[in-house]
C-alpha cells in the first residue's frame, strides 16, 4: 500500500458522465488510480462506485471529502472517503459459542485481518482468559429482562469511549432492542446459523438434521430491527449426508460461520459494501 491510500465510495442515479467527474477530480489532485469497481443496476437505476487511490501529498479524509462536495452535489451523490491506512475499531459481542470469537481474535492478531479490536463484551465469562490472553479488554455485562435496558446502555458508552468503527455479534444469543438497532445502523453485523431463511430459533443443526437437509449454510447480514432480516453480506454453504449426526453438523456449520463472519468483517472495514436498497453491493 502505498504512503498516503484513501478509498472513495458512493452511489448515485445512474447517468452520463459519472466516472468522467470523478476521475477528473481526481486529477485535479495528481492522483493515481490504485484500483476501481463499479456496478449500475438496471432495476434501481442506481450507479455505484469504489475508488482506491493515492496521492503525493497526506490529506485528512475529511478534507477531501469537502473538496469532493462539488462532485457529489452536481451527481446527488452518497459519498465518503477513508484513509486506508487507518485500521477500523472493532467492538465484539459473544455468549457462550465462541468459535468466531476465536476467529476473529486468531486473523487479527497474525494480521490477517486489518483490524483493531477494541474489546469484547459477553453475558457470561466463559471467554474472558481467551480474550485476555490476546491483550484485550473483556467486559462482563450480564443481561435479563430487568437489566437490558441498562446493559444496552453500557454497550453503546464502550462503542463511543473506544471510538468503535464496527460491532461485531459473533453468536451473540441475545436480541437487540429496536433502539440500539437503529443506534448501531450500517455498523453492526450478525453472523446467522442459517443459510437465510431456514431454521429459526434454539437447536437449528439438530432441526436440519431431523429434517435430512442437504446442505447447511451461513449468513452474515447487517444488523436492524427486523430480527435476522437485515441487507444480506455473505452467505456459504456445505453439502451434508445421512451419516453425519447433529455434532458433526455443528462442526461442519461453525467452521462456516467463522469464514463467513471474517469475509464480511474484512469487506465492511476495507469499504468494500455499499447499500443498495435492502440489498448489498460487494465490490471484492
Amino acid at each position: 500500500m502505498h504512503m498516503n491510500d484513501y478509498i472513495l465510495t458512493l452511489s448515485c442515479p445512474d447517468r452520463i458522465g459519472i466516472v468522467h467527474h470523478v476521475t477528473g477530480w481526481l486529477l485535479g489532485l495528481q492522483g493515481n488510480i490504485v484500483d476501481a469497481q463499479q456496478f449500475g443496476d438496471l432495476a434501481t437505476q442506481r450507479f455505484f462506485l469504489r475508488v482506491h487511490f493515492s496521492l503525493p501529498q497526506d490529506v485528512a479524509s475529511a478534507e477531501l471529502e469537502q473538496r469532493f462536495v462539488a462532485v457529489a452535489d452536481r451527481f446527488d451523490m452518497q459519498a465518503s472517503i477513508h484513509d486506508a491506512r487507518r485500521k477500523a475499531r472493532l467492538l465484539i459481542l459473544v455468549s457462550r459459542q465462541g468459535h468466531c470469537l476465536n476467529d476473529l481474535l486468531f486473523r487479527t492478531h497474525s494480521g490477517q485481518l486489518p483490524v483493531e479490536i477494541a474489546g469484547v463484551v459477553s453475558n457470561h465469562q466463559d471467554f474472558r482468559g481467551m480474550v485476555e490472553g490476546y491483550g484485550i479488554p473483556f467486559h462482563h455485562i450480564p443481561v435479563d429482562a430487568a437489566s437490558k435496558h441498562a446493559q444496552e446502555r453500557r454497550v453503546l458508552d464502550l462503542v463511543e469511549q473506544a471510538q468503535v468503527d464496527l460491532v461485531v455479534l459473533a453468536r451473540y444469543m441475545q436480541i437487540l432492542s429496536d433502539s440500539l438497532c437503529v443506534a448501531l445502523s450500517g455498523r453492526a453485523i450478525n453472523i446467522h446459523h442459517s443459510f437465510l431463511p431456514s431454521f429459526k430459533g434454539a437447536r437449528p443443526y439438530h432441526q436440519a438434521h431431523e429434517r435430512g437437509v442437504k446442505i447447511i449454510g451461513a449468513t452474515a447480514h447487517y444488523v436492524t430491527a427486523d430480527l435476522d432480516e437485515g441487507p444480506i453480506i455473505e452467505q456459504d454453504i456445505r453439502r451434508v449426508g445421512h451419516e453425519m449426526s447433529p455434532s458433526d453438523l455443528v462442526r461442519v456449520g461453525s467452521d462456516i460461520e467463522s469464514l463467513v463472519l471474517a469475509r464480511a468483517v474484512r469487506w465492511h472495514v476495507e469499504h468494500r459494501i455499499l447499500l443498495n436498497g435492502q440489498r448489498t453491493v460487494v465490490f471484492r
